[in-house]
């Protein structure tokens, strides 16, 4: 299977897809059989509520989206009644899309999934406007929304009945797609014609990726209680593959080495090829594992004999001394880096052979998982407590809220089009928290509008036959809900191509909607556009600060359990992972953090070139520490010689990023702990160890001075975010 074939099966299997034909389903069943009994009309309400409940049936435990439906399911009644007795006026119509907006974004203060709950609302909203029912008929549309949004929530959880797993089983096959990237892009490091700064840009902006895969399926498995409470041979098997993934990446991004040096020392010994050809049949490898695990089928194999290839890269490189190419030592590091890859990537597909058994259950291993997830409580009083302008929710919601008046009243009077309410809303879909998502948006709709247009008239004009239309209608549909938490533009683009088919079935001329669609969508992302630049604007570069402080405090910790180790203390398993977890979630959300602000106008950018050696370094200092650490549990019980001069290597890293702490954070930065204690051990140092707390330090030292630049030409906004 070819990397072609495995990324279409892996979107064909993943959840993705699943949701797309299940919102697909669920719009366009009730509109169909209404319409074949003469009411298409009241079909059509039905499939409203569906689409508007399907916005918050995002992914995560089943409990959570049962919930999210249901408080959508009575957002979406509330807002229907509202809007079908304001739209007796336009006045009340005008105040009450300004309260709703502003209440509706205001549920982001709790979470994510609240605030899609606020989205379906206000989508509601928006959909009104299009043709508000009469009073007399204003209970009897609310029901139909209600029953359409039933009907989903009911068509999902029937879903997950039936395949209690299946999310789980996706959510853990992407995840170990993205690490199979993962793996092929440190494949590149060894390749001497690639240039070692994009191939870090490439790895950092991966990292985000893997690490948004991993906290889904966590997400997933430590909240399902089915799984978590482990009753059952598949869900242990689960478990037991998402922490094996978990040390794989973590065995992965130890294995960084001076690239570099490694180029110019072994590059005309001609290994280095070999080398990432090996990474790369190890990634395709655990790619092939993913789909399997996706697919819920048994790997079939068999799949290169990874540790045949592995002995042919040993020999090799052991022949490299012989031949006096030079001191190896380097190249064997990595070689027993390989073979513990290899080893784990091993595990994984035995996790999935049925004819062997699983560990038992833990009594007390779900309590030990609920501490790997974080936990929001919906608290009645946080929405007070962010009604101030230092509260980011407060002033996006200000900002919507100002940003929909304007479109509304642009609509009402300036622009009368059939379907004007598109203006509104395209704000609302395209005004987001951020100016640089709202930037992306932007222009992912105009790009997917226009482009979805000429799709929709190509279709139109090759394809005069209604039941060929149709098929590529729900194709489309299909399509466009599947991208759209992945790809936006493709779901533009499909979206409005099928539209203009749908409109074509209802006796629409094609080339007036579209111009009709396309200038809608000008006005709207215009208003976006500019509500993001000019009201309350979020730049990207005002957070940083709290990133990287939040980076640096897991590094420190991260160190601090290294020098304990070293000083012979012991770290019990689940609290060396919950440091470690902290370390990759803190890294992933700055490397997003900084490429959100590469999109951002050049005048608001701050210092790209040195937070991005930030971001490097600290990927750098993760690495290194997770290596070392590899490498004591490995030698437990015994522990190397921790004598005066890598004590004091050890001491002097932890100092520098002490001070990058507190010269980025003051206030956040906690006291200073350093001491590893007095006693000095006759032993002389190891001269690996040395040189690899040797290493720590230097790479502590740079980010120290990068810190230093950064917060001395820091814009005022950034100080007093510090």
């Amino acid at each position: 299977m070819n990397t072609h074939s495995r990324r279409l099966r892996y979107f064909l299997s993943g959840q993705n897809f699943s949701d797309g034909v299940r919102t697909t389903v669920a719009i366009l069943l009730p509109a169909l059989l209404l319409a074949q009994w003469g009411h298409f009309d009241l079909g059509l309400t039905v499939s409203t509520g569906a689409v508007c409940v399907s916005v918050t049936d995002t992914p995560g435990p089943a409990a959570h989206r049962r919930n999210g439906m249901l408080a959508a399911l009575a957002v979406v009644v509330l807002t229907a009644l509202l809007t079908s007795l304001a739209a007796t006026s336009v006045w009340l119509l005008g105040l009450e899309i300004g309260v709703l907006s502003f209440l509706c974004t205001m549920f982001l203060v709790w979470g994510a999934r609240a605030g899609a709950v606020g989205t379906a609302g206000l989508l509601n909203v928006v959909l009104l406007l299009a043709h508000p029912p009469a009073l007399s008929e204003v209970l009897p549309h609310a029901g139909l929304l209600l029953l359409g949004g039933l009907w989903y929530a009911g068509l999902a959880m029937v879903a997950y009945q039936v395949l209690p797993y299946r999310p789980a089983q996706q959510a853990l096959g992407e995840c170990i797609h993205a690490l199979a990237r993962f793996l092929e892009l440190k494949a590149k490091f060894y390749l001497p014609e690639t240039a070692l700064d994009e191939d870090y840009r490439e790895l950092v902006a991966q990292q985000v990726v893997v690490n948004e895969k991993q906290e889904a399926a966590r997400d997933f498995l430590f909240r399902t209680r089915q799984i978590v409470n482990e009753t059952t041979s598949t869900g242990r098997r689960l478990v037991l593959t998402f922490v094996e993934t978990v040390d794989l990446y973590e065995r992965i991004t130890a294995g960084y080495y001076d690239y570099g040096t490694v180029r110019a020392t072994f590059g005309s010994s001609g290994v280095l090829p070999d080398i990432a050809a090996l990474i790369r049949h190890i990634a395709t490898e655990l790619d092939h594992l993913g789909v399997a695990i996706q697919t819920s089928r048994r790997y079939a194999g068999p799949g290169p004999d990874l540790s045949e290839e592995w002995g042919r890269l040993q020999v090799r490189i052991s022949a490299l001394d012989a031949d006096g190419e030079g001191h190896t030592r380097v190249l064997k590091k990595i070689l027993v880096n390989l073979r513990d890859i290899i080893r784990r990537v091993g595990n994984i597909r035995r996790y999935f052979d049925e004819s062997l058994a699983v560990a038992s259950p833990v009594p007390s291993r779900a309590a030990e998982h609920a501490r790997f997830v974080a936990h929001q409580e919906i608290e009645r009083q946080a929405f007070g407590q962010n009604l101030t302008l230092k509260s980011s929710v407060f002033r996006h919601s200000v900002r919507m809220t100002l940003a929909c008046l304007v479109a509304f009243v642009l609509a009402e009077s300036l622009w009368h089009g059939q379907h004007n309410y598109w203006i509104l809303m395209t704000v609302t879909i395209m005004l987001k928290p951020g100016f640089s998502l709202t930037r992306q948006r932007n222009t992912e709709r105009i790009i997917g509008t226009l482009a979805g247009g000429a799709l929709g008239g190509v279709i139109l004009w090759a394809l005069p036959w209604t039941e060929a239309r149709f098929g590529v209608l729900v194709v489309f549909m299909v399509l466009a809900y599947s991208f759209q938490r992945t790809v936006y533009l493709a779901t533009v683009v499909f979206l409005t191509a099928y539209l203009l088919i749908m409109f074509s079935f209802l006796g629409f001329s094609y080339v007036g909607v579209a111009e009709e669609r396309i200038t809608d969508t000008l006005i709207g992302c215009a208003i976006a556009f500019s509500a993001g630049y000019f009201l309350f604007p979020s730049w990207e570069s005002e957070q940083l600060t709290d990133y990287m402080a939040a980076a640096l405090r897991a590094n420190l910790a991260y160190l601090r359990q290294l020098a304990n180790r070293l000083a012979g203390r012991p770290l019990p398993p689940n609290e060396y992972r919950l440091l470690r977890k902290d370390v990759y979630v803190s890294g992933a959300n700055l490397a997003a953090a900084f490429q959100r602000m590469l999109t951002e106008p050049k005048s608001k950018q701050h210092r790209p070139t040195e937070t991005h050696e930030f971001v490097v370094l600290n990927h750098i200092l993760s690495s290194n520490i997770a290596a070392l650490t590899a490498t004591l549990r490995e030698a437990a019980p015994a522990v190397p010689p921790f004598a005066a001069e890598s004590r004091r290597a050890l001491t002097s890293a932890l100092a520098a990023l002490q001070k990058s702490l507190v010269r980025i954070a003051p206030a956040a930065a906690p006291a200073a702990e350093l001491g590893l204690g007095t006693a000095e051990t006759d032993a002389s140092d190891d001269k690996t160890l040395l040189e690899q707390l040797a290493f720590l330090q230097k790479v502590s030292t740079d980010i120290s001075k990068i810190s230093e630049i950064l917060v001395e030409h820091q814009p005022p906004a950034l100080s007093g975010a510090a």
